[in-house]
């Protein structure tokens, strides 16, 4: 399994980006995937997720409202689309895949196996 995050960028507070993540060598509905974020000096924190095999999406507090994942069963790709973007959401952005995760572990990413190398967002004040 080979996830490739890409669509990162700088951006003026306020701004959107849709961040992209694709997957090869896997059916990526059959995955949970989730989208991290690592901003310089913290800890990796949880964004939001898709559930696998199901259209249900989880969401950090921070972001509901803001940021929406789709997916594109064609292109079997999942998005990240950030609305309305703050300084505070500038970080390096992941996603990861698990098909054995549970529901209640979404928010762990210990629990996902594969990762994709991240894509920068920076938001500028």
């Amino acid at each position: 399994v080979q996830l490739q995050a890409s669509g990162g960028g700088l951006v003026q507070a306020g701004g959107s980006l849709k961040v992209s993540c694709a997957a090869s060598g896997v059916a990526f509905n059959r995955y949970a995937v989730g989208w991290f974020r690592q901003a310089p000096g913290k800890e990796r924190e949880f964004v939001a997720a898709k559930v696998r095999d199901s259209d249900r999406y989880v969401y950090e507090d921070s972001v509901k409202g803001r940021f929406t994942i789709s997916r594109d069963r064609t292109e079997n790709t999942v998005y990240l689309q950030m609305n309305n973007l703050k300084p505070e959401d500038t970080a390096v952005y992941y996603c990861a895949a698990s098909n054995r995760i549970i529901f209640s572990s979404l928010r762990n990413w210990s629990m996902y196996a594969y990762w994709g190398l991240g894509t920068l967002v920076t938001v500028s004040s």
